[in-house]
């Protein structure tokens, strides 16, 4: 197996305590405990691990607490991988600043071109032209001399630091020394604004199943179909309550077991069995999903994104007008013949900047209302559980009888990989001698 796929696991055996049994991290991390009791035994086998086998036969998984250097160590790919996360967030952040920038120039080279072909229509109404505008002379001195100054590195520095003033701005700063994130800058806004922050429930299927293994946990390993349906998507027309719980089944390998009078409760052996004594985690009522946001950026941020991006749209459309069959850039050459080798790029671009977001917020609209629905239906079957009728009273007292808490204590091992094999027989010669001494007492 390849550990470098599970960071799951590895988070789970971490925060429970570096030992383990498959039922708390299948509960702790929400993963599927027939592959938790998979990986866990070739995580042992790959960092080091220990086996620890009580006299009732249940395992428990003693890490080191630097099973992840070892792992690091041992396995290139896992090397390979942190430094390409690293290299990947560099990239992505230039990706995601690359269409403000695109943006300033696009504007910047609309405007130069429009001014630059406005003063050659000026002076040659002003007679001037055959002396002063030949073989695209303007257009290289406008377009290669001090109009550069708009694409230089230092240009966009200040501009984009301009705002540094801002009470906003300088608590950005501040806050890099705090445990709140930082906020975006005016070229991140950018991409915010066009292509929005990402799923906010990205992680809902990690919290679906981190939640029900919560509860299952919780209730010693016994529960009804009521107490995790809110953490469920709709109920079908054409399913019942426990045809949800068939997923939950596989994965924690449950079985349903089936009261006198003919009611079902779900029964988890693997998950009542833990390598340390655990405390009620705290769980939601129900799986809340979040709604979807139209930007994370500054509404002022917003703003001038959509003015920069008018204005982008209307520039591109008067320079459109003014090169009308191109004869003009011919002439002028330089720089306006560049903006007109690449106009429909200009004028997509514009187009596309404030028709992306227009199309994604009624998208985003339409994603809230499903996502609203859903909360609202996992909500009410909350409600219906905390207002439990005579029925599900029935089924929650006949689900305790098989509620059990098996702990793997220490001092309860029959064997551990840890350890000298004849020191350990040694040691249940000597617990069975006391047993035995116990029992004649006893007598």
């Amino acid at each position: 197996m390849n550990m470098t796929a599970k960071p799951a696991l590895m988070q789970a055996v971490e925060k429970l305590g570096y030992r383990v049994t498959p039922g708390d991290v299948a509960a702790q991390a929400g993963l599927d405990v027939k592959y938790a009791e998979r990986d866990l035994l070739a995580l042992a086998s790959e960092a080091g691990g220990h086996l620890q086998v009580s006299e009732s036969g249940e395992i428990a998984y003693q890490f080191p607490p630097n099973f992840r250097s070892i792992l690091r160590n041992k396995d290139w790919k896992l090397r390979w991988q942190e430094r390409w996360a690293k290299v990947w967030g560099l990239l992505f952040y230039l990706i995601r600043i690359s269409f403000g920038i695109y943006l300033i120039a696009s504007l910047a080279l609309i405007l130069i071109a429009i001014t630059i072909i406005l003063i050659a229509l000026s002076s040659s109404r002003d007679g001037d032209s055959n002396s002063d505008w030949g073989g695209g002379s303007i257009g290289g001195d406008w377009g290669g001399g001090n109009w550069f100054f708009f694409f230089t590195p230092n240009y966009y520095s200040r501009n984009r630091y301009s705002s540094s003033n801002s009470p906003r701005s300088r608590s950005r700063g501040k806050a890099r020394g705090q445990s709140e994130p930082p906020e975006m800058n005016f070229l991140e806004a950018i991409f915010s604004f066009l292509f929005g922050d990402g799923d906010p429930n990205a992680d809902l299927e990690e919290r679906r199943w981190q939640s029900i293994g919560s509860i299952i946990r919780n209730h010693d390993g016994a529960v009804i179909a009521e107490q995790i349906v809110p953490y469920l998507d709709d109920v079908g027309v054409h399913q019942t309550l426990d045809d949800q719980m068939l997923p939950v089944l596989s994965r924690f390998n449950g079985r349903p077991e089936v009261s006198p009078d003919g009611q079902i409760i779900y029964h988890f052996p693997e998950l009542q069995v833990s390598a340390n004594q655990t405390k009620t985690q705290a769980v939601a009522a129900y799986l809340k999903e979040t709604a979807w946001k139209f930007s994370q950026a500054g509404t002022g941020q917003i703003l001038v994104a959509i003015g920069l991006g008018g204005a982008n749209l209307v520039g591109a459309l008067v320079l459109g007008g003014l090169l009308g069959d191109g004869s003009l850039a011919q002439e002028l050459g330089g720089l306006v013949g560049f903006a007109a080798s690449i106009y429909w790029l200009l004028l997509g671009y514009g187009t596309g900047f404030l028709g992306i977001p227009l199309v994604r917020y009624f998208w985003v609209q339409q994603r809230n209302r499903k996502v609203g629905a859903r909360n609202e239906q996992r909500q009410s079957w909350a409600v219906a559980l905390n207002q439990a009728d005579e029925t599900t009273q029935q089924k929650l007292d006949y689900a305790r009888q098989f509620a059990a808490a098996t702990v793997i204590d220490a001092d309860d091992l029959a064997y551990s990989t840890d350890r000298d094999l004849s020191e350990q027989e040694l040691q249940q010669a000597d617990k069975i001698d006391a047993e035995w001494q116990r029992r004649l007492e006893g007598q």
